[in-house]
Order: structure tokens, then sequence, then C-alpha cells
């Protein structure tokens, strides 16, 4: 990709983001000693041809060029600075950390139209997950996997056909959702509140119905989360793992040893489903296809989270086709048997490669 070639750099931040935008990227970023580079369906690359590498006096001019003074103040006093920056051609998730060479920026491009689960192609499935009124959902997935996408659709479902109190806690916001059937109330972490936790505290006595958390980082969060989902809240979360079994993995190793067995019992019983996601490189360059772990509560889960027996997980996901669960490897198969992927990326996808190696023929 190559928009430009000139060996000069540009003035703004508001012109790499409009440089990205008209080339399609997801992502941008400014850091020292490398030149602008974007990721753009999933691959990083320059963002012209002949670009200078930045210098720390390049990303520093630019960093106090956009920053206000609580922003810059921040930055200062913690190393780092996260926020949702708005420009003339739109809003973009934004990043600036010190690091050993300077400043570093990444901004993440937003796609200002609300999309709903239909429009994003999603599984029926998913509208199933927003018609509890108690309970845990999460959605997981590697960083740049389309996990706050779906979360917004999810609570979108919900704005369009309940009459609910929704609270949103987001660092930042990213997708701004008016009220529709629903009042909602989007609280950004360091701009209105000091932490995830200290939010999801604050929004029990808001009196909700729908909890959104951003993400679920820290013990506190976590434990605040599910009891939430199980005092007649539900609660839609994300967590940075790739699949069902790590993602209650990861719920439950984050408590204190004698606590787990009473957490696996809450969870077994709260829990609503789990859909974990990836996004893939289409076969044909133009953009990227999702592929999806759909994971929904029964009581065989149920036994398999307070047994602690994780690993059982794949293999009931597996029989429970028909209940609308699917495994990742059955999603990215199904994609490439549709042509989407390549047989490459199919392969590279996959947690078996040996089964994924029959799908592929190779």
């Amino acid at each position: 990709m190559s928009l430009l070639s000139d060996p000069t750099l540009l003035g703004h931040v508001d012109d790499y983001l409009n440089l990205g935008k008209e080339a399609d990227a997801s992502d941008i970023h400014l850091s020292v000693s490398s030149p602008p580079t974007c990721r753009r369906y999933g691959v990083l690359l320059p963002m012209w041809e002949n670009a200078p590498k930045l210098t720390a006096q390049d990303t520093e001019s630019l960093v106090k060029g956009f920053l206000d003074e609580q922003q810059w103040q921040r930055l200062v006093d913690h190393g780092d600075v996260d926020f949702a920056y708005n420009n003339a051609s739109g809003r973009f998730r934004t990043s600036v950390v010190r690091q050993r060479l300077g400043y570093d920026l990444a901004f993440r491009i937003i796609t200002s139209n609300l999309r709903t689960l239909d429009e994003l192609g999603m599984p029926h499935q998913l509208k199933l997950l927003t018609q509890y009124h108690n309970g845990l959902v999460l959605v997981t997935g590697p960083m740049g996997s389309g996990k706050t996408t779906t979360l917004a659709a999810l609570v979108q479902e919900i704005n369009l056909h309940r009459g609910d109190h929704i609270i949103t806690l987001e660092e930042p916001i990213e997708y701004i959702i008016p009220s529709a059937r629903c009042q909602v109330t989007q609280r950004e972490v360091h701009t209105h509140t000091k932490s995830f936790a200290a939010a999801l505290r604050g929004a029990l006595r808001e009196d909700p119905d729908v909890i959104m958390v951003g993400e679920m980082r820290d013990l506190e969060t976590i434990q605040l989360a599910i009891s939430a989902s199980e005092t007649g809240h539900l609660v839609l979360g994300t967590l940075h793992t790739s699949n069902a079994p790590r993602t209650l993995d990861r719920l439950l190793d984050v408590f204190p040893a004698d606590q787990r067995d009473q957490i696996r019992m809450m969870v077994s019983e709260s829990l609503r489903g789990i859909v974990s996601q990836q996004l893939i490189p289409k076969a044909d360059g133009m953009g990227r296809a999702v592929a999806m772990e759909i994971m929904l509560n029964s009581p065989a889960i149920g036994n398999v989270i307070r047994e602690a027996k994780t690993f059982m997980l794949p293999g009931i996901i597996q029989t429970g086709k028909k209940a609308g669960m699917i495994l990742m490897d059955e999603s990215v198969a199904e994609l490439y048997r549709q042509g989407i992927i390549t047989a490459e990326e199919a392969l590279y996808r996959a947690e078996n490669k040996t089964e994924m190696r029959i799908v592929i023929g190779a």
C-alpha cells in the first residue's frame, strides 16, 4: 500500500489519521526510529514509500500538537495515556506511551456507524444471549479481533428491543450508543471514573439492568462482575483469551486458591455464554473475515466448570451443534471451505493442526 511517495513527514496527527482512513487501515502507528506505518487487513505496512523514520523530536512534536493539558499531565505523571480522539474525519482510540527512545503513538480507527448483529452477519445464537435478564456473557479474543464491535452490537440489540437501563464502562468510549428503547449511560475510565472496579461499584447504585464492562482485567473487577451477574443484572464483558476453556481458566485463576471452589459454583450458575473470535485476512486481500467460537451454558458445561475440568469443554461444544455451539477450528474450517480464507491461513489459525491438514488436504 502506498498513497504517497514523498521523503518528507506530515505535520499533524490528523494528517496521518486522514491518510490511514483513506487507505482503509484499522490502526496507525507513529513510533520513534520507524517510518509511519498502518495496519491494513491485519498486515502492518509503511504508510508511503520513502517515508523517513520518525525521530524523538518528531513524535514529541506530534504528541504536544494534539494532547490537551489534562492528557499531557497524565502522560508526564504515568508514562502513558489512553483516550478517544475526535477530528473532522472521525473517532480514534488513542494510546500514547513514553518508551526508551521517546514517545510512541498508536491509533485504532473507530467505525462511526454502530452496526447491529444482523448488519455484522453474526449468528442467531448471539441474539439469544441478549434476551437474558441476568447472568454473565463474555466476548473474548486477542487485541484487534473485533471484540468491541461485537460487544457494541450486543448492547445495541438490547437497546433496540428492551426497555432497560444500560450502563457501559469503557476505556475509552468507542461507539456512541444513543438511547433507543433503553436508557443508555456511557462512562469512560480515567475521564469519568478512576478504574473499572470503581465504575462497576458505582454502576450498581445506579439501578442498572444491563452493565457492559469494556475489560475485566483484575480480581476486583471480575469479582464485582460475577457478583452483579448473580444479583439480577446482565453483565457483558471482555477478556483477552482465545477460546472458552482458556477464558474460564483465566476467569478463575485470578482468585486465591481457597476461593476458587465457591467461584466455580457461582460461574457455573451465572454464565450464559462465551463468544471467542478472531479476524482472518480474506483470500482476495479485501478485508478480514470473523471466525467465531460459541459456547452456551448447559447442565453438562456447568458440571464441568464446577469440577474444574475445563479440558472437557471442546468435546461438549463439538457435540452441542444443535444448540448453536461451534468450536473455533470448525468456524475456521468453514471459512476455508467457502473459499473465504486460504489454506495457509486456516492452518496457521488452527488449534488442532493435524485435523486442519486433513480439512485442507495438506
